[in-house]
């Protein structure tokens, strides 16, 4: 991994045993030649792996003998851009204590200077232009360093010896204040900022990897303000609170979640929220949870102090659009939405989101895999023999690059719906095969023939096209995630997959391993009536689900609500016209969402799942039976058996809040009974879990629990999302198994 320290560290340990030679970077990582006593030389080498920078991690570590040459000191040699690149970049980094200190410091030359930073901190995936990671591949190459910033960059001593991005008030960016309408605003730019947020304004920040939009969180009118204007109207936002207190404040806060806020990474965190919260409820409506994250840059601690409350910090894009960060773009877009702009002179280079992760259990779950994880790869336990290009999903799109035994999974991209989203798409391809020297003789894409980036696979030229079924990528990600080889029993629960057989898939039960996958179960099906209307619409599959159990004439709640077309619907979804069959447990949680009068309609993806999940009473462990019919194969899981024991407790004048327990029970209750089931038949004991429902914490947990009091051994994802985001991983293995049978 280059720019993290590395050299200056190997500089000061050779040194202080009286070691001579000298280090250097090359396009494979860092070399470094020894010579001196044997006994000194064995010390290096023991304490070299050890001792290591915060950010530094050593891969491979080779060792052999050369001829002394007589050297008398220690140096650090200029880079070597040449030969086969196989080093690593960083991801962005939060600020260090170190710096921080110096922002806060009065009495520091750079005090209060939002783009403090050293070889412990700061950006990087966003700023690197090329490698080796040198300051002219940067977009910091345009900012001359002063004579103080030369001083410590030429130092080996300093912590900022060879930090690319290093620079302070004298030779770097500098913030300015500007209005919606052009005009530059006098005064501090952070406390003009902070008067604005506070007088209840739109401001778009420019962060690390993207402009934000920022409001003050504690305000209902300026919250419900930047949903109108955003066209955002429910999504929950993201918080930026100044430091753990503030965030315990709000949240409960355990302890592995208060090392992931206070960690490196700061990602958002979604967190229990505590009823007596001080926010706004536009916030996050209708969602017993909160994401929260801690500042990460210099700019974020300021901005922080002087509002002194809770941030909205919430993508600067209007919905559906890729997170803007090109000023002029960011100007044109944002300005419709935004008040002002707090901006600096750093270009972006590669666009990056937030990431998203939350705690299942005792398991740390990835959400949106984006700032301060990527592009750090994902080891695997076999080598690629061929360059692989994997280009992902439709939606939560990530692409991903491999080569020896590494998977690049990209930044968070967002749905390929848009040419906006399509270019930073192809462009991060591109950039990602330059860093990383990947020329793809490999691409797989997901069997979906309307995907954009299945057509972008099938228009590249001289190489092998692997078309890989969703589900079972998503399965293979998650045994990649954690280094399995398969088989095991697959469990892929999701909104929508392409299946081998043409129709929608999401409710799969697989038996596989990198090369080949078994359908042996499924949901029952029903028509997606409609549909892509079915999936914005949930009382449409209410409609064909209770079609399906023999209920679509049942006086039901949802059926008043929407008479003028449930018939009609009903019809559509019995005629096949644009109905085609789906087996998604995801639809089934909408079906349910809409029966229990929850959501008819969405206005962003899984929706109605989450607040299903956010109803449900957890005082109620009673489940709805459920059961298995494998009298054919596949075998199918009876939706119906749910559908009706919603209905009956409906009847009765049962509670939402409890049916949504019964169902989760319910469901629990059925995966564990598929699971044995298969077991019995294939003497397989290992479960993997993938797929965007495994996101739901009361699924997920009660499934854990069961299944590993049924004997299971239980995979769920711990590095790259279970939803869509983690396609490309999956992907990426299974073309190369594939491909490559002979060599695996």
């Amino acid at each position: 991994m280059q720019g993290v320290g590395f050299r200056p560290y190997v500089y000061a340990l050779a040194t202080e045993l009286g070691l001579t030679g000298h280090v250097g970077n090359d396009a494979a990582g860092v070399f470094i030649e020894i010579e001196g006593r044997e006994p000194a030389i064995e010390r290096f080498l023991t304490r070299l792996p050890v001792e290591l920078p915060p950010l530094a991690r050593i891969e491979r570590f080779d060792v052999e003998p050369l001829t002394p040459v007589g050297t008398h000191t220690f140096t650090i040699v200029a880079s070597d851009a040449g030969g086969v690149r196989t080093a690593q970049i960083s991801p962005d980094v939060a600020t260090c204590d170190d710096c921080l200190a110096e922002v806060t410091d009065r009495r520091d030359r750079r005090h209060r200077y939002p783009f403090t930073n050293c070889t412990n901190c700061g950006p990087r995936l966003t700023i690197v232009t090329g490698v080796p990671y040198d300051r002219p591949n940067t977009t910091m190459a345009r900012f001359d360093m002063c004579e103080a910033c030369a001083a410590e960059y030429a130092d080996p001593r300093d912590r900022r010896f060879h930090a690319q991005p290093v620079c302070c008030p004298a030779c770097g960016p500098s913030l300015r204040l500007v209005a919606s309408s052009g005009e530059v605003l006098r005064g501090d730019p952070i406390e003009q900022t902070a008067r604005l947020l506070l007088d209840g304004r739109v401001v778009a920040v420019k962060g690390v990897g993207g402009y934000h939009l920022a409001v003050d969180a504690t305000s209902e009118e300026a919250t419900a303000a930047l949903r109108r204007r955003k066209h955002r109207e429910e999504k929950p936002f993201a918080l930026m609170v100044a430091d753990l207190a503030t965030a315990r404040e709000l949240c409960e806060v355990g302890e592995t979640e208060a090392e992931l806020l206070t960690g490196r990474e700061r990602p958002i965190l979604l967190l229990p929220r505590r009823q007596d919260a001080a926010i706004a409820s536009s916030v996050a409506p209708r969602n017993r949870s909160l994401g929260l994250m801690l500042p990460y840059t210099p700019l974020h601690h300021l901005l922080l102090v002087a509002v002194d409350r809770p941030l909205v910090l919430t993508s600067g894009n209007v919905s559906d659009e890729p997170i803007a960060f090109r000023d002029d773009d960011a100007f044109e877009r944002l300005g419709p939405i935004a008040d002002a702009f707090l901006t600096h002179e750093r270009p972006i280079h590669t666009r990056v989101d937030d990431s998203v992760v939350r705690v299942i259990g005792d398991r740390v779950t990835p959400l949106r895999r984006s700032r301060g994880y990527a592009p750090r790869p994902v080891e695997v336990a076999w080598p690629f023999p061929r360059h692989v290009l994997a280009v992902g999903a439709e939606l939560k799109n990530t692409f991903a690059l491999a080569k020896d035994q590494h998977v690049f999974v990209s930044h968070h991209i967002g749905d390929l719906e848009n040419h906006e989203t399509l270019r930073a798409f192809t462009d991060g391809i591109a950039h990602f095969a330059r860093l990383f020297d990947i020329s793809p003789e490999v691409v797989a894409h997901d069997l979906h023939p309307e995907y954009l980036s299945t057509k972008y696979a099938s228009e590249l030229d001289d190489v092998e096209l692997v078309g890989v079924q969703h589900h079972h990528a998503h399965i293979v990600s998650c045994l990649a995630d954690n280094a399995v080889d398969g088989p095991v029993i697959g469990f892929a629960f999701d909104g929508t997959g392409y299946g081998d057989d043409g129709t929608i898939w999401g409710g799969e039960v697989l038996v596989a391993d990198r090369a080949e996958h078994d359908r042996v179960g499924h949901l029952s099906t029903v028509p997606l009536a409609g549909g892509a209307a079915a999936i914005r619409e949930p009382w449409r599959m209410a409609a064909t689900h209770l079609d399906a159990a023999g209920l679509a004439s049942e006086a039901l709640e949802v059926r008043r609500r929407n008479a003028e077309r449930w018939d009609d619907v009903v019809a559509v979804g019995r005629s096949g016209i644009n109905s085609p069959p789906t087996s998604s447990v995801g639809r089934l949680f909408d079906a349910v969402a809409a029966l229990v009068g929850i959501r008819d309609a969405v206005t962003y993806e899984g929706q109605a799942a989450i607040e299903l999940e956010q109803a449900a009473d957890v005082t109620v462990d009673a489940a709805y039976p459920a059961t298995l019919d494998t009298s054919g194969a596949p075998f199918t899981i009876a939706a119906s058996d749910l559908i009706r024991a919603v209905v009956d407790d409906l009847r009765d004048g049962v509670p939402a809040p409890t049916i949504a327990a019964r169902f989760h029970a319910g469901l629990i209750g059925v995966v564990v009974e598929a699971a044995e089931h298969v077991r019995g038949v294939t003497g397989l004991t290992t479960v993997a879990l993938s797929g965007g429902v495994f996101q739901n914490v009361r699924l997920v947990e009660g499934v854990l629990a069961a299944l590993t009091q049924a004997g299971f051994e239980v995979l769920t994802h711990r590095r790259v999302p279970p939803n869509d985001g983690g396609i490309s991983l999956g992907q990426a293995v299974i073309a190369a198994a594939v491909s490559s049978r002979s060599t695996w």
